[in-house]
């Protein structure tokens, strides 16, 4: 699990952990996320965006999953960068499943367009969006071999709060409808999703919308 120590990463080593799994949770500093050790998990530094790391950590593991971010670096540089790495790490250990952390603002609103590509989109979140896009072209490019999924969020804020329902649904590559009433969705709810991605694969090779179910 690269990206351990945030809000998306650190549900999922619990979700998994949770399920008897052995997680290896990754994270630049472990001495920052003592919360992170549980029955299961082993804690180690690592970085996403050097090839050789990835290759070592993921050595004899089944799946990955990925919700790694900085925001010392631009979104643009960082997320093709651990993009790459992943793709190459993943051939060289011969982990083939990948699931990805994406993000809403790089579905289509319309066909072919994405929220980003919009009018009115803000546009001091534009570049963080593109990055994630990016990220995407390189999966896309990578040989058939790597099976990858990035799941994507809706575009809001998600509940940080809220406790695991265990329920959410999944999409295509455009925007969910959802209700004006619906409730945000959940990242417990978002690890749930992520870990039954790792464990028993349902799409392949694709961006998928996830939300409230």
């Amino acid at each position: 699990m690269f990206g351990a120590g945030g809000r998306a990463g650190r549900r999922a080593v619990a979700e998994a952990a949770r399920r008897g799994h052995e997680v290896t949770a990754v994270v630049r500093d472990p001495a920052k996320y003592p919360e992170l050790t549980a029955d299961g998990v082993t804690v180690v530094a690592g970085d996403v965006t050097d090839r050789a790391s990835v290759a070592a950590l993921t050595a004899g593991h089944d799946a990955v999953i990925s919700a790694a971010g900085n925001y010392d670096v631009p979104a643009d540089e960082f997320f093709p960068a651990a993009a790459r790495a992943l793709a190459a790490g993943l051939a060289d250990s011969g982990v083939h499943r990948l699931v990805a952390v994406g993000i809403g603002t790089v579905l289509e609103a319309a066909p072919g367009v994405p929220l980003h590509d919009t009018e009115g989109f803000p546009p001091e979140h534009r570049g963080f969006s593109i990055g994630h896009t990016g990220e995407l072209t390189v999966w896309q490019q990578a040989p058939e071999a790597l099976d990858w999924v990035v799941l994507a969020p809706p575009p809001t804020f998600l509940d940080a709060d809220g406790e695991r329902t265990g329920r959410y649904r999944t999409g295509g590559t455009g925007l969910l409808e959802l209700p004006a009433d619906a409730p945000l969705f959940r990242y417990a709810d978002l690890a749930v999703a992520l870990v039954d991605e790792a464990e028993a694969p349902r799409h392949h090779r694709a961006l998928v919308a996830v939300a409230h179910g």
